[in-house]
């Protein structure tokens, strides 16, 4: 079993001017200590069940290309990505960067945001959850089509792009692995239908372990690549803060 670890919370001794370093030093002390990816949230505010929303947040995808440039074999990925956030061919083109500065040691975790406080108080329109599932499904679909080297239309209901070029293409072949995030019921993606085998489809259940830890300990369900399901139970992992510092 791999073992990743989560980086949910930016508030360490030192204040601001102590995040960079702080950040680098945990990225090479997991890469040393085994963990197989690292991770960190894609939201703008703390979220509520670990701290109070003007707690330090970093941006997601900036964060990780700076753990990139620290690191030098750990897989890299964000759990997960809300798609209210950006615009579809902007988030995978984001996306294809990452991948590329960091040869090729992505995931694509992307799910379908509900963080609602965050968004309003940004200004970012966050439609109801009927809406943001579906443009989750449209953005799988642009990221494969943007991925897969094809240029043309693509023509959905909330995204039309005339073009899809992604130049230069990922490393990761024949792209980041695709994960599908989010909190549901009885351990079932409503997604797993529309989506192409290939695609990763898990569900998130943050026990009370992981609540202010720096690892998640999540229980994953995952589509295989030839359709079936996969589960792991809920694991607990020792920080590397103390070796870290």
């Amino acid at each position: 079993m791999k073992m990743g670890l989560q980086i949910p919370s930016f508030t360490w001794p030192g204040g601001a001017e102590q995040i960079a370093p702080n950040l680098a030093r945990i990225g090479r002390a997991a890469e040393e200590s085994g963990f197989s990816s690292l991770w960190v949230m894609d939201h703008f505010f703390q979220i509520e069940t670990i701290g109070k929303p003007d707690e330090p947040m970093l941006e997601a995808y900036g964060t990780l290309n700076f753990l990139a440039a620290h690191t030098n074999s750990i897989q890299l990925g964000v759990l997960v990505t809300g798609v209210i956030y950006r615009y579809a061919g902007i988030l995978v083109k984001t996306m294809t960067t990452l991948d590329v500065l960091s040869g090729g040691r992505t995931y694509f975790g992307v799910g379908a945001g509900w963080y609602e406080h965050e968004a309003v108080a940004l200004g970012v329109p966050f439609p109801p959850l009927k809406e943001r599932f579906e443009r989750l499904e449209e953005t799988v679909q642009i990221a494969l089509q943007m991925w897969s080297g094809k240029s043309v239309l693509y023509m959905g209901k909330h995204y039309r792009l005339a073009e899809t070029l992604c130049s230069p293409l990922p490393i990761s072949k024949p792209h980041p692995p695709i994960m599908i995030g989010g909190a549901v019921k009885k351990g079932r993606c409503r997604l797993w239908p529309s989506m192409p085998t290939h695609v990763i489809s898990m569900h998130l259940k943050m026990p009370p372990c992981c609540v202010g830890n720096s690892m998640c300990c999540a229980g994953i369900a995952m589509r295989s690549a030839d359709g079936s399901r996969k589960s792991s139970e809920p694991r607990s992992a020792p920080s590397i803060f103390d070796r870290a510092a």
